[in-house]
């Protein structure tokens, strides 16, 4: 059988965690933060997780990781 295509796209954007889940970065923290407030760019620091519903396709997309 053929070796597996990673998709360099999602390589990018998620990692695998200790759990054999998937980190994500957060979205609109990267410019125009002025006008945020504190407490959202705060909230936005924080670490998700790939909810289960997409675990399936992150996991296709990404074989070896």
């Amino acid at each position: 059988m053929p070796k597996l295509k990673t998709n360099r796209g999602a390589a990018k954007r998620f990692s695998r965690t200790g759990g054999g889940g998937f980190k994500r970065a957060h979205a609109y923290k990267n410019h125009i933060l002025t006008k945020k407030s504190t407490k959202r760019k705060r909230q936005l620091r924080a670490t998700p997780q790939v909810k289960d519903a997409e675990q399936a396709a992150v996991r296709r997309m990404l074989p070896y990781s």
